[in-house]
């Protein structure tokens, strides 16, 4: 099939696009930086030429509430009308667990915008959940951050190698469309504040970590439900711990 990875070049799409081609699909990498611009419309309606499926990892290059928005919504409105006038017969779009849970994040305001727009269009999709990526652990850390303290919430957080939601993403891609949502998350279920406090222990760092059921995450107070999965979502492979040993024999 000619599969479409809309940020084709990102840290989920590279490993998605290398996922997809391995298993004998032809696969165009589309990012702005291959002539493919899903703001300006530049190269899209030929990219999506002949294609059967579009997958869409494009990620916001801003994060200022107003910004996300309007990113996620022309985005998301160029690509599905480019992709209603190619014929394209599935629609896969990777978007976050909880993000209806937590409106006080402009970030997550933005995708429940995005994925509405995708169930509206009238082409057949499957948008895929994932929990947030091991890789963002670091970034989580430093957003809270002050002096030598890092407070953070000890709500349930079932974070997931960025290797297991392109796997979960490839599947899902040359599978027939769900016409709704499928969640991954990772193998286990660890308190925020407990995570962090791993990672930093993993990278030799000093600073502490302190409970705080009021610290906000990116804006939002979570409980043990904002950002865990439902019932029976996909489980990734790779454990935090495996990962962060593979980290440092990096």
């Amino acid at each position: 099939m000619k599969i479409v990875v809309i940020g084709g070049t990102g840290l989920i799409g590279t490993k998605l696009v290398k996922n997809l081609k391995e298993r004998g699909h032809d696969v165009l990498a589309a990012s702005p930086n291959t002539g493919v611009n899903s703001i300006t419309r530049e190269g899209l309606a030929e990219a999506m030429n002949e294609a059967e499926v579009v997958v869409d990892v494009a990620n916001a290059p801003v994060w200022e509430d107003k910004a996300v928005l309007e990113f996620f919504e022309t985005s998301g409105r160029n690509l599905l009308a480019a992709e209603a006038a190619a014929g394209v017969r599935h629609h896969v779009a990777l978007s976050i667990v909880g993000s209806e849970r937590l409106p006080d994040n402009g970030y997550f305001r933005a995708k429940v915008a995005q994925e509405n727009l995708i169930k509206a269009s009238g082409i057949p999709y499957t948008i895929l959940r994932a929990t947030q990526f091991f890789e963002f652990v670091g970034g989580i850390a430093q957003s809270a951050a002050v002096g030598d303290e890092i407070r953070l919430s000890p709500a349930l957080f079932q974070p997931i190698a960025s290797d297991d939601v392109a796997a979960a993403l490839a599947e899902v891609s040359v599978s027939p469309p769900v016409n709704g949502m499928v969640e991954v998350a990772g193998p286990e279920a660890i308190p925020l504040d407990e995570l962090v406090r791993r990672f930093l222990r993993a990278t030799q760092d000093t600073r502490k970590v302190v409970p705080d059921v009021h610290a906000r995450y990116f804006g939002a107070i979570l409980d043990d439900q904002s950002l865990t999965p439902g019932k029976n979502p996909r489980i990734g492979a790779i454990r935090f711990e495996d990962w962060l040993g593979q980290q440092a024999a990096h």
